[in-house]
């Protein structure tokens, strides 16, 4: 009887399109950002920020940049890990070439050098699409592999294409401790989540969902196909980008071109798959369940008091957590956030049977 949309008027088109329009949906995402930005730092262990909380917002931006293409626009995309690298990259050599280069814009900056990248590689999604448009992006990953391994100048001349970032400062306020890096990224998920929302629910993502279901008919109403994709493309390396730079800034503070590895853009569509294709939300979900289950399956052992040697526990982490994911998507092939979707309606109907 709580959850009901019973005597909540919209007077005004403003209301009538809001992103919640159920009273009870607004309460429920303000309580969880209140809780995110206060409750959270106050309350967390160190080790909770560096080990899953961190990690989990940075993967959720990346997840939802990669839902914009894949599960938004139709474009199945394997280089999201290549995009992540050009973001990171391009924001350490602004920050290295570019004297008092302040944080913030470096991030952004990096994301537009992913934005040029990812709309070079999403040519090809012009003549081709499904399984040949992957390959024309997994091309990207090996691309971005080999010209960050052997042109020095993207390293700042460091022979192993390893690069470091220190002394991290926004507005004159130092980012060093865990709590400061998590309210940062946490602000930057916030941010784009939002931005994206909004993309997608306005003229702009009613085109990426008719290429998504039928490129021939979209084009016959009117859409362009061209722009239509190249901006899903431009939109997704943009986001995918600033997750890379903030990956590598905030999260590693060191790393090498192996950071950003086809396993990283196989992680991101498994979370784009597992936690609903189409679904801001969703893309949250999935970031929950890659990066939460597995260290819950490792600690699963000891909590019993089982004896179990280190190599063991690791195998059967895999084992389990990949039987985990074909199981889901047996009971329900449009992900985790379908399984929420359809909570809520039950809980609108609660306590009825009908």
């Amino acid at each position: 009887m709580l959850y009901r949309e019973n005597g909540q008027f919209k007077t005004t088109y403003g209301a009538d399109q809001q992103i919640f329009p159920i009273l009870q949906d607004r309460w429920f995402i303000g309580a969880l950002l209140a809780f995110a930005f206060v409750a959270v730092p106050l309350l967390a262990p160190e080790y909770l920020f560096r080990a899953i909380l961190i990690p989990f917002l940075i993967l959720s931006l990346a997840a939802i940049g990669l839902n914009i293409l894949v599960g938004y626009c139709g474009q199945i995309s394997l280089g999201t890990g290549a995009f992540m690298a050009v973001g990171a990259y391009a924001s350490y050599n602004f920050m290295a070439r570019i004297e008092g280069m302040p944080l913030v814009p470096a991030l952004l900056l990096g994301g537009l050098c992913a934005t040029v990248v990812g709309v070079l590689f999403g040519i090809p999604s012009l003549r081709i699409k499904g399984l040949y448009l992957a390959v024309a992006t997994l091309a990207a990953q090996f691309f971005t592999d080999w010209a960050f391994l052997r042109i020095k100048w993207f390293t700042n001349d460091s022979s192993s294409g390893s690069v470091s970032v220190a002394g991290l400062k926004v507005l004159g306020f130092s980012i060093e401790s865990p709590v400061q890096k998590y309210l940062f990224c946490l602000c930057f998920v916030v941010v784009f989540a939002l931005l994206a929302k909004n993309l997608v629910r306005g003229a702009i993502g009613r085109e990426w969902m008719a290429m998504r279901d039928m490129d021939v008919a979209a084009a016959v109403i009117g859409i362009r196909p061209t722009y239509a994709k190249l901006t899903a493309f431009a939109v997704s390396s943009f986001i995918v980008g600033v997750a890379g730079a903030l990956w590598g800034f905030v999260h590693l503070s060191s790393w090498e071109p192996a950071a950003f590895s086809i396993d990283r853009s196989f992680q991101l569509l498994f979370m784009v798959i597992i936690g609903g294709l189409g679904s801001i939300a969703g893309s949250f979900f999935g970031a929950a369940f890659i990066v939460v289950l597995p260290l819950l399956l490792s600690q699963i052992p000891h909590w019993f008091g089982i004896p179990m040697s280190t190599a063991t526990a690791a195998h059967l982490e895999l084992m389990i957590f990949g039987g985990l994911i074909v199981f889901f998507l047996i009971v329900e092939p449009h992900g985790l956030a379908r399984l929420w979707a359809i909570a809520r309606e039950k809980l609108r109907l609660w306590p009825f049977p009908h």
